[in-house]
């Protein structure tokens, strides 16, 4: 792996390959010494908890960052297979001092990655990550007898987690009928096992992974199977959840698309409606659609406007004391219940107020009328070169002139890929895909590896 090793989301890259035992290993090892270092283990012995999603890579890797971790003297509390927030959630109920994810999230099965969460199941941030980069491999004295650390397995965990869920939920399922695509991922079993406990009536699809069809076809990179099954049996709504299930898309009864834009606006509006959005205010990044930006401010909701990736949206949050923000792509999070995104929870509240309202999906999500947006994803081309072309940054500038106040342009290299990606918006299904595919063309030219 070449550069800084943390993206927006952790560790990725192709599983033994680029992350490699030695690498998870080293990680866990660094990421001791580091939290050490600040006082995260001060006056007591240090814990850990670890959990991964179902790859068969997951297992080694797992296998690795507990070496690395015990072998530092931390005591690691195994919690299985999990969603991500669920790990981010028993670290602060257990009482750990370091939270370990083996995920790639909805990245293809042969990636994996490494997610680290700091006491209190709170994502680290970009300093810390560089400490532990900075230190990996160096020389240390290495614990012996009572003083390494201990491993153990919490049956349990799984339990906790659920019930914690079930706990916010602000209003019963019942009479819900919801289709769940698991994309064969972490929440497989805990997410149809939440939502029935919650009173719904849910058909599960893509809920049994065999540690290589995670995200294949599935999950909320690839709805069509959820839209045919809610049409199938006639479901109020489906949730797709990712690989880790950190991220909730749905779609209607109608097979309609609703997306994290209409989630979060769905979620605002109602606890605007409660009174429990602090400052009238949500957060979201700038991939959010026009639309979801005017119907925010019909609805007197101001929109606090982030860098991409939910670390960020966490880190305004943070500095707002603001309780709600999210992506569209599906993350959202919920700081009143959860850390950092859960795809689980977003689901609850999401049909929890369908339930109340009496109103179908299709309606809630009606209050945002989204702008044709077309993405591209630019492959083989320098990430660091966007603000280097002159003739680049000329090309955009001519799109945004020519689309005024009826649409916008956006460049910006993946935190999570080796891509760059190209996002317009414009009045038209046709602008916008005419633009980005001209922008696209620019990029190749200009910013080919190849």
């Amino acid at each position: 792996m070449q550069g800084r090793l943390f993206g927006t989301d952790g560790v990725r890259g192709l599983a033994n390959r680029d992350l490699t035992a030695e690498l998870a290993l080293d990680l866990a090892v660094a990421a001791a010494h580091v939290l050490g270092d600040t006082g995260a283990f001060a006056g007591h012995r240090p814990k850990a908890v670890v959990g991964r999603d179902p790859r068969a890579s997951g297992e080694f890797l797992e296998a690795a960052v507990v070496a690395g971790l015990a072998s530092a003297g931390v005591d690691v509390i195994l919690v299985g297979v999990l969603p991500t927030p669920g790990v981010a959630f028993l670290t602060e109920a257990l009482g750990a001092d370091l939270g370990v994810m083996l995920s790639a999230s909805h990245n293809p099965m042969p990636d994996n990655g490494i997610k680290f969460f700091a006491r209190g199941g709170v994502k680290l941030d970009d300093v810390i990550e560089d400490a532990i980069e900075a230190r990996l491999r160096e020389p240390w004295d290495r614990p012996t007898g009572g003083a390494v650390g201990r491993v153990a397995h919490d049956a349990d965990a799984a339990r906790l987690y659920e019930r914690h869920l079930l706990s916010t939920l602000p209003h019963s399922l019942d009479g819900l009928t919801v289709v769940v695509d698991c994309a064969n991922g972490a929440a497989s079993v805990l997410a149809p096992e939440v939502y029935a406990a919650a009173g719904a009536t849910v058909i599960a699809i893509h809920a049994a992974p065999d540690g290589l069809n995670i995200n294949d076809n599935c999950g909320s990179t690839h709805m069509s199977d959820l839209v045919a099954a809610v049409r199938e049996h006639g479901a109020d709504a489906g949730l797709a959840h990712d690989g880790d299930a950190d991220r909730c898309l749905a779609v209607d009864a109608n097979g309609d698309l609703v997306d994290g834009d209409h989630i979060l606006a769905i979620l605002a509006a109602a606890m605007e409606r409660a009174g429990m959005l602090v400052e009238s205010t949500v957060v979201a990044t700038v991939m959010a659609n026009l639309g979801f930006k005017l119907a925010m401010r019909a609805a007197g909701i101001s929109v606090v406007e982030t860098g991409v990736g939910d670390r960020y949206v966490l880190e305004a949050m943070r500095a707002g004391g603001f309780v709600l923000g999210g992506e569209q792509s599906g993350h959202v999070v919920m700081a009143s219940h959860a850390t950092t995104g859960d795809g689980i929870l977003t689901g609850l509240h999401l049909l929890a107020e369908v339930a109340r309202s009496g109103e179908p999906l299709a309606s809630l999500a009606a209050a945002v009328t989204k702008l044709p947006q077309v993405l591209i994803n630019v492959r083989g081309v320098d990430r660091a070169g966007i603000d280097a072309s002159p003739v680049l940054l000329a090309a955009v500038a001519d799109a945004e002139a020519g689309l005024g106040d009826t649409g916008r342009v956006l460049l910006r290299p993946s935190g999570t890929e080796p891509v760059i990606r190209v996002m317009v918006e414009a009045s038209t299904e046709e602008d916008a895909a005419r633009i980005s595919e001209q922008l696209a063309e620019v990029v190749r030219a200009e910013l080919s590896i190849d």
